[in-house]
């Protein structure tokens, strides 16, 4: 993640709320109670910025702790609302639960109602149970899943009729499994430290989460050591002998979660015992500690060994959902794609997930993988970031393993919006999406060339020589074979990171002392997206090339730096997308004509070779994601 991405992250975590005081842990037995929590009631969030409208709606005088609420008089409240919904339709699909329970501790000052209200995929809403109680005591309501394949969900209501109404110990049940699956979390960290230290305290926040977590895996990779800070070290003893702190090289996201699963899967792991799910978690998440709690309950309930991944909402926008749930298109090179009916970039204080939608795979700022998984396909391959969780993801599914992005379930992580996409992850972007697809699909090599050729000349035209060169150095160590992999990434960083240095648009300045006169910046805005792109590229290249641009220093929304746009002048201060400083981008038809050359060899290549090295990753795949080679890569 970029240090600015980082920085956002910090300043949003260091509101979070000191960690609630915590229980004796108790020792983990893997015996299955008569009923398994599905889900509890939670009132207020994590964090003073996360919105009590996320979990409950009231209207009248109330007070909301974490696991409880208290109405007065008059007042009413529901739960139809992002944590306080239960996903009727994912578990009907997906689970053995036919029917599921909510029961709930009241106080009543006189009388109250309860009502366990449904929707369909339209967001009708029904009522499927009731209750009027006018004493102290505990409320079970019941509701069957039977309608609900294509979409819906359920949530309790409250009216504080004739006096106060205090709620607590609100959960969701159903009958248990046989065994209880064991689950443990792996959190891979670079120079993350404060942020990865919050989490780990969300995770001990809970009593009730931290006694279901059988091991919990911190992989420093940094060299800002978490075990350094005062908050980690406070929080450590909580976890009894469950935390496992390991320090190891920077071998990217794909290096740290990995190692999560190796240690996971190791024979000696667990003393004996089945070896356990294992949930991936980004050190940098603002922690939801009930999803967990969630996740973990779904997966032991699927018919079949599952993926289940949490949602992501954005950590400066908390009330907005990022990824509801995503595909990939694989013949595309093309990962994040929003599943259709799937919602993105949308407010959970005004909308809700109706509609089930099923996802190609689930990235791994928070994902649990099942142990079977693990034992039949093996471990991730060793492309150091981007892409990992989606060839993984893949590569389960045509090995008969579903992925279910759980609604109701999600963390905050920071916001994909504030990254800037000219960045050195371009590089591994590229070169990881041309190895996975050419794993897991027949790429067309005209096809992919041509597409490709699209993509860099907008870069091109757009003055982004930088990006462009990280692109192509991406194709280049592709074309290198699976031998490109074998440091398991850490010298493609260091070129990827270095070689950008040629370029001076790749650089960010602050806007007030940005290397141009400020009083010669005119701003420009850009029109309507043209309706013939093709044509206007050739248009934009010609001008470009020609120098038939406005002279000049303009300047560029983050919004309208569109290359059709950018491509009309020839000197542009153009504002990053972190919103913290500017590029400036200025024609260099020396460098253009370089790259354009360089462009059409490098895909001449690929078009001509594309299926003799997608053979060697094919071959070489067995091998890359084995123990051996990852004990290797490890030192171990």
């Amino acid at each position: 993640m970029d240090q600015s991405a980082g920085q956002a992250v910090t300043a949003i975590e260091n509101d979070r709320r000191d960690a609630e005081p915590t229980p004796d842990i108790e020792p983990i037995v893997h015996r299955a109670p008569g009923r398994l929590v599905l889900a509890r009631g939670i009132f207020t969030g994590p964090a003073p910025k996360i919105s009590d409208e996320l979990y409950a709606v009231v209207k009248g005088k109330s007070h909301r702790e974490r696991m409880s609420l208290r109405l007065e008089k008059g007042a009413h409240a529901h739960t139809n609302t992002y944590f306080g919904r239960f996903a009727a339709s994912y578990w009907q699909r997906w689970t053995t639960v036919t029917e599921v329970e909510v029961s709930l501790r009241v106080a009543v000052g006189d009388r109250a109602r309860v009502r366990l209200a449904a929707s369909d995929i339209a967001g009708h809403r029904r009522i499927i149970d009731s209750a009027d109680v006018d004493s102290d005591g505990v409320v079970v309501l019941r509701a069957p899943l039977d309608q609900y394949v294509d979409g819906g969900s359920l949530w309790l209501e409250f009216d504080a009729v004739g006096g106060e109404l205090a709620i607590s110990e609100l959960a969701w049940t159903a009958p248990a499994p046989e065994r209880i699956r064991p689950v443990a979390i792996a959190i891979c960290t670079f120079n993350r430290a404060e942020d990865c230290a919050h989490t780990i305290a969300a995770l001990a926040s809970d009593g009730e989460v931290l006694n279901a977590l059988d091991r919990v895996y911190v992989v420093d990779q940094g060299t800002d050591l978490v075990s350094d800070r005062e908050l980690f070290q406070q929080t450590e003893p909580r976890f009894g002998d469950k935390l496992r702190y390991i320090r190891q090289p920077n071998l990217g996201g794909a290096g740290g979660f990995t190692r999560g699963l190796y240690e996971v899967s190791a024979e000696d792991s667990f003393s004996g015992a089945e070896h356990a799910d294992v949930i991936l978690m980004d050190d940098d998440i603002l922690c939801e500690p009930e999803t967990v709690l969630r996740l973990n309950a779904f997966a032991n309930l699927t018919v079949e060994p599952t993926l289940v991944g949490a949602q992501m909402l954005f950590l400066l926008n908390p009330d907005y959902l990022n990824v509801g749930a995503e595909e990939v298109h694989l013949h595309e090179l093309r990962h994040g794609q929003k599943v259709p009916k799937a919602l993105r970039n949308t407010s959970m204080l005004k909308r809700n997930q109706e509609r089930r939608v099923d996802a190609g795979y689930n990235a791994w700022w928070t994902c649990l993988i099942p142990a079977e998984v693990i034992a039949r396909i093996g471990l991730p391959m060793p492309i150091f970031f981007q892409w990992d969780d989606v060839e993984y993801g893949v590569r389960a599914r045509e090995a008969g393993f579903v992925t279910v992005t759980l609604p109701n379930a999600a963390v905050w992580h920071a916001d994909f919006y504030w990254k800037d996409f000219d960045d050195w992850a371009r590089y591994f972007s590229m070169r990881n999406s041309l190895i996975v697809s050419s794993i897991h699909a027949d790429l067309d090599p005209k096809a992919v060339t041509r597409k490709l050729f699209r993509e860099i000349a907008e870069y091109l035209v757009g003055m982004q020589y930088g990006l462009a060169h990280t692109t192509l150095q991406g194709i280049e160590d592709f074309l290198q074979g699976p031998k490109v992999l074998a440091d398991g990434g850490i010298d493609a960083l260091a070129a990827a990171r270095t070689s950008r240095g040629d370029y001076g648009e790749t650089k960010k300045h602050p806007a007030a002392t940005a290397p141009v006169r400020q009083s010669d910046i005119q701003m420009r805005r850009a029109g309507g997206e043209p309706s013939r792109p093709l044509l206007v590229l050739v248009k934009r290249a010609i001008a470009q090339w020609t120098g038939r641009t406005q002279h000049g220093v303009v300047g560029v929304t983050r919004e309208d730096a569109h290359w059709w746009h950018l491509a009309l002048f020839d000197h542009v201060v153009v504002t990053d997308a972190s919103q913290s400083g500017v590029r400036i981008r200025q024609r260099d038809k020396e460098k253009a004509r370089a790259l354009l050359l360089r462009t059409w060899r490098v895909l001449r290549r690929l078009r001509r070779d594309l299926p003799k090295v997608s053979g060697q990753y094919r071959a070489a795949q067995s091998d890359l994601i084995s123990r051996e080679n990852w004990a290797r890569l490890y030192g171990i």
